[in-house]
């Protein structure tokens, strides 16, 4: 059967590739780099294995692009004719940027990182290739170009190769007429063949969910909140199963709240747990915006929201900021048209699809009012409150744990410091946890440009954040 890897097969070996190469990294700044770079990298390297095969697309190839992204990372949300402009404008093959710190760490400490990314990006590359089950010739020749693109810049570094590198050609498919005997018989691409059936044994319970939901820092009111409807949910399910009435329930959301306060994070916990307590059958996330729904001529947006709501089919369609559909006071605006589309999917799939909207909660509360259908089905409201100075604090230690850095009792001082002023000062456009995460990326780039200064730095001042690497963020937020 062609297309037999699902998406949710490729974002697991995706993101197992990546997690199995970065516990190769010692240097905490190269692995928060690839991090950051890594998405954009090999949605490109589709990009440009996807021409080779001579720009054929189909739905699948558009589920696979979608699949390409780490957890914690914004997922990406392409339409077909989107993927389709982007396959065939793909400029050629450019390496991250970050490996050229992997080949500088090879130099200093004999290790062989930029090699095996080589590897990686080879089976990655395959991967991709393999979206209609088979590699062709061509597509191989694309990842073997790549390959030797990366080994090239090894090799004028003075970096010798160990073992032999990946050969993508071995990875082409053969048809029965090109088989060779048994003995020469080239292997098979290794994604398909890696490939695990989804079962209820692989994905998490309620429980994990909920205990993942648990972890998240602050939001007490949203918890308690998504623990009712799931406790409503299941009764409902459990008087269906034994012949009792139940009352008409919407489970359309509004979740009002600032930017950066985990209304994503929630939404997507929120459709894997209704995927296990089977109200969704798939589980899915699907983030768009007014960009997402909208198109600029008439009749291309129904089109482009119906997209969006096929994706989303099984799953949850988060529409953020989506009082911007219904911003225009003019008839003619598509946003309206958008809604309408919108209202329609959600009555025909009202068994396997949800919808979750959210913005501001002033905005939000106009965009509910602005048509009758909307109000009929969006009736539960989810509040986001901003974190607090001590939230932000925790969010900032939690993202120092999780990406090898410690803060000595200064430097912690100081961040508490820094984080009640901001919270004291913030506006209607303060980022709650994205505030934070900048924060974080600047210091660790000021702390990369202090250590890089040392002849020979210990692993302890590798990992180290200094109240000087925040002190230049508040003087900046001072000038």
């Amino acid at each position: 059967m062609k297309g037999s890897m699902t998406a949710a097969a490729v974002h697991r070996q995706y993101v197992d590739g990546l997690n199995a190469f970065s516990r190769q990294i010692t240097d905490p700044v190269l692995r928060v780099r690839l991090g950051q770079e890594a998405d954009v990298f090999f949605r490109a390297c589709a990009l440009g294995v996807w021409q080779r095969d001579g720009g054929a697309l189909s739905p699948r190839h558009v589920e696979y692009y979608n699949a390409i992204y780490q957890p914690g990372k914004p997922v990406p949300s392409i339409l077909f004719w989107e993927l389709s402009t982007a396959v065939s404008e793909y400029p050629g093959f450019r390496p991250l940027d970050c490996f050229v710190r992997m080949r500088s760490c090879d130099k200093v400490s004999g290790t062989s990182l930029a090699r095996s990314f080589v590897d990686l990006v080879t089976l990655m590359i395959l991967l991709f290739a393999a979206v209609d089950d088979c590699v062709s010739p061509e597509e191989a020749s694309f990842a073997k170009a790549c390959a030797d693109t990366l080994s090239a810049l090894c090799e004028g570094d003075g970096l010798k190769a160990g073992k032999a590198p990946l050969d993508p050609m071995e990875f082409v498919t053969r048809h029965p007429a090109e088989e060779k005997p048994a003995s020469s018989q080239p292997v098979p691409p290794p994604p398909p063949e890696e490939k695990k059936p989804e079962t209820e044994e692989n994905l998490p319970t309620v429980e994990e969910l909920l205990a993942e939901l648990d972890s998240l820092c602050g939001l007490e009111q949203v918890k308690a909140d998504v623990k009712s409807l799931i406790n409503l949910v299941k009764v409902r399910k459990l008087r269906e199963e034994h012949g009792l009435p139940v009352p008409p329930m919407s489970l359309h959301l509004v979740f009002l709240g600032n930017p950066g306060t985990g209304k994503t994070t929630v939404a997507r916990l929120l459709a894997q747990i209704y995927r296990a307590i089977g109200v969704l059958s798939k589980g899915q996330l699907v983030e768009v915006d007014r960009s997402g729904l909208v198109a600029g001529f008439v009749g291309q947006t129904a089109i482009k929201t119906q997209e969006a709501v096929q994706r989303a089919l099984g799953g949850v369609l988060f529409i953020d900021e989506a009082y911007a559909l219904a911003a225009s006071d003019q008839a003619s605006d598509f946003g309206r048209e958008a809604i309408e589309v919108l209202l329609k999917n959600m009555e025909d799939h009202r068994k396997d699809l949800i919808v979750i909207v959210a913005g501001y909660t002033e905005e939000m509360g106009r965009f509910i009012h602005a048509n009758p259908g909307l109000e009929s089905r969006f009736n539960k409201y989810f509040y986001f409150d901003d974190y607090s100075a001590d939230q932000l604090v925790e969010i900032f230690q939690s993202m120092c744990r999780k990406n090898g850095y410690t803060l000595d009792e200064d430097a912690q001082a100081y961040a508490k410091e820094l984080f009640q002023a901001l919270y004291a000062e913030r506006d209607e456009n303060f980022g709650n946890a994205r505030e934070v995460r900048n924060v974080f990326e600047k210091a660790v780039a000021r702390q990369a440009d202090r250590v890089a200064q040392m002849e020979s730095p210990s692993r302890e001042e590798l990992m180290a954040l200094c109240r000087a690497d925040l002190e230049e963020e508040r003087e900046r937020e001072g000038a």
